[in-house]
C-alpha cells in the first residue's frame, strides 16, 4: 500500500490515527538553504507543531529518523539541528542515537569560505520508548576468529579487563553490528533540489521496521523513502505540498509498484 498526499504535512497528519505509524524516515528543510520553488514556509514554531504531531502518530516502540543539517550564516552554524533534537526530547522522544550521514561524493564549494568542507549531515534516531524493532545491519569483522577481549575503563579511569577473564575461550564473530557513521555516494538525480541516497532510506527501513509495517515521510520530496518502502515490502504514507515534487514522487513510486 502506498498513500501519497499533496498537502501541507501539518494539515495532512491530522487524518492519521494516533499511534498508527511504525517508522518515520524524513528530511525536513534545513533552515532556509533551499527555496523549494518558493513554497518554503518554515520556522521553529512550525517545526514544533510537526514534532508534536509525529509524537502523536508514532506507535510506542516506534522510531523517527530525522535527517538534518545546519545553515552557516556570517561564519556561524545555526545549530538548528541540535535545537530540534532537544525539542524532540522535551516532547517525549528518546534520542536513541545520533548518527552521521557521510557524503562520499560531496561537492566542494567556495574555497574562500575559510572553513573545512562540510561532508556530513546528522541522522537523529528518535524513539517512543525502547524501539520495538532493531534489525541491526552487520559488517565483516577484521579480527574474526581471534580471542575476544574488552578493555573498557571504570568510572575511576582504571582499565577493566573482567570481560576478557570471563570469555577466555570466546572468539570474535565473523560479523559485527555496523558503527553509526554511514557513508554513501548519492547518485539520486530526481529533479528535487535536496535528495538523499535511496540506500540511506533502505538501511534505516531495514533497521527499524519489519515487512508490512507502515512508514511515513511527511516531507516526501521526490519519493525516495516511498521507493525504498516498495522495494522492501513496507506500506508507505508520503506527504508533499509542492505540486511539482509530488508529481515526481508519484511517478517514481508507481514505477516500482
Amino acid at each position: 500500500m502506498a498513500k501519497l498526499i499533496n498537502d501541507d504535512c501539518l494539515n495532512a497528519m491530522k487524518d492519521i490515527p494516533d499511534g498508527s505509524i511504525d517508522l518515520v524516515v524524513t528530511s525536513p528543510p534545513y533552515d532556509n538553504l533551499r527555496t523549494y520553488n518558493g513554497s518554503l514556509d518554515w520556522n521553529f514554531e512550525i517545526f514544533q507543531a510537526i514534532a508534536k504531531e509525529l509524537y502523536r502518530v508514532v506507535k510506542k516502540g516506534g522510531v523517527v529518523v530525522w535527517v538534518v543539517g545546519d545553515a552557516t550564516i556570517k561564519g556561524s552554524e545555526t545549530g538548528t539541528s541540535f535545537k530540534q533534537a532537544l525539542c524532540f526530547k522535551e516532547i517525549g522522544f528518546n534520542l536513541y542515537d545520533t548518527m552521521i550521514y557521510k557524503k562520499i561524493n560531496f561537492a566542494p564549494y567556495d574555497p574562500k569560505c575559510h572553513r573545512y568542507y562540510q561532508e556530513f549531515e546528522y541522522m537523529f534516531v528518535l524513539t517512543r520508548g525502547k524501539p520495538s524493532v532493531c534489525n541491526y545491519i552487520k559488517e565483516p569483522c577484521k579480527n574474526k576468529g581471534k580471542g575476544a577481549g574488552c578493555y573498557n575503563r571504570k568510572v575511576d579511569g582504571k582499565l577493566r579487563n573482567d570481560r576478557k577473564e570471563k570469555n577466555k575461550n570466546h572468539v570474535i564473530n565473523e560479523y559485527k553490528i555496523k558503527a553509526n557513521i554511514w557513508s554513501y555516494t548519492n547518485h539520486n538525480k530526481t529533479g528535487h533540489p535536496a535528495p538523499f541516497p535511496e540506500k540511506l532510506a533502505e538501511d534505516h527501513i531495514i533497521s527499524w521496521s519489519n515487512e508490512c509495517d507502515i512508514i511515513l515521510d511527511p516531507f516526501m520530496g521526490s519519493g525516495t523513502v516511498g521507493v525504498a518502502c516498495k522495494n522492501l515490502n513496507r506500506d508507505f504514507i508520503g506527504i508533499e505540498k509542492e505540486k511539482e515534487y509530488y508529481k515526481i514522487a508519484t511517478k517514481r513510486i508507481k514505477e516500482v509498484m
